[in-house]
């Protein structure tokens, strides 16, 4: 795994854990029984496409939460990895007590509902529980992003400098969410463009939409792109795309600078997705992306971001 010599830090991962803290969540329809069959079917499609084994249920109680812990130590350290970033684990003390039982190996990112108030949530979020960022989804987000309303969480975030992980695109799969007001990144762009000091980072390319993110980074400095998943909205496109095209594009339009690595992993026994970074990994050698951008797209950026000061300089120079 020569790959242990890049510094990589994921900066995409969720803590599998079940909501069992009451956490308020939008209220939604029941799926009809034909939907609830078709998503069944593409996941099983997906399990064979993928080779990936039954998902194990998400951590419960105090012990298996623990244990699912001590997995994912394992699975930064035996892969090699810098640091993994989760960007959700059911409610923000749930996941700032993870990280701090291990800051050395993972960060987390702030998730609960872009609503008015939020950002004295995201407040106490950052300045008592540690967290480095926000993460939101798009089409789950019932307000604009510029409504007056939230302009409290925006400014909290500009003052900081933190990231926003922003999900825009295809959310989930039979019966998922295909359209929304927020479902395009460019629903982003007054807020992107009025706060230049928040760094907004969209994952999975845009997940359907990354012509949309092309033109948003075209547009504004402060969006990146998160290569998470395994971006396999690109079989729904109507022109062939592959992860090089996506690479490519992204270089040409953006440079290795705002880039960020991410593998959208979560559940066990998968844990962290290997297969995902060797696959992005095989794409920008094979566009001859030069071994100092590599770096950056794999770690150096995710430590930027994250403002990790020292470790960052570490990643970006070589030494891991």
């Amino acid at each position: 795994m020569r790959y242990r010599e890049l510094g990589v830090i994921d900066f995409h991962v969720h803590f599998p854990v079940e909501d069992t803290m009451g956490t308020p969540r939008e209220p939604r329809p029941p799926q009809h029984p034909l939907l609830q069959a078709y998503a069944r079917e593409r996941s099983e499609r997906m399990a064979k496409e993928w080779n990936t084994d039954p998902v194990e249920p998400p951590a419960r109680t105090e012990e298996e939460i623990e244990a699912a812990l001590e997995r994912w130590v394992g699975e930064v350290e035996g892969h090699g990895l810098k640091r993994v970033v989760f960007v959700s684990a059911n409610t923000n003390d749930r996941l700032a007590a993870i990280v701090r039982r291990r800051p050395d190996l993972f960060t987390g990112l702030a998730h609960h509902r872009l609503e008015p108030g939020a950002d004295v949530e995201l407040r106490r979020a950052v300045d008592e529980l540690g967290l480095r960022g926000y993460k939101l989804l798009g089409p789950r987000t019932e307000l604009p992003f510029e409504d007056p309303a939230l302009r409290g969480v925006w400014e909290f975030l500009a003052e900081r400098g933190l990231p926003v992980l922003v999900h825009f695109g295809f959310l989930g799969r039979g019966g998922g969410v295909v359209r929304h007001p927020r479902i395009d990144p460019l629903s982003l762009f007054e807020v992107a463009r009025d706060f230049p000091e928040i760094p907004f980072v969209v994952p999975h390319f845009g997940a359907g939409y990354f012509r949309e993110l092309l033109a948003l980074c075209w547009s504004l400095p402060n969006i990146y792109i998160d290569t998470s998943g395994s971006n396999q909205w690109m079989r729904w496109m109507p022109y062939p795309l592959t992860l090089e095209d996506l690479f490519r594009k992204a270089l040409e339009t953006v440079g290795a600078e705002r880039i960020v690595f991410g593998s959208d992993s979560s559940t066990f026994p998968r844990g962290f997705s290997e297969r995902y970074l060797l696959d992005q990994l095989r794409a920008c050698y094979t566009l001859d992306v030069p071994e100092s951008d590599v770096r950056r797209i794999f770690g150096g950026n995710a430590a930027r971001l994250l403002q990790l000061g020292d470790e960052a300089a570490a990643v970006g120079s070589g030494v891991s």
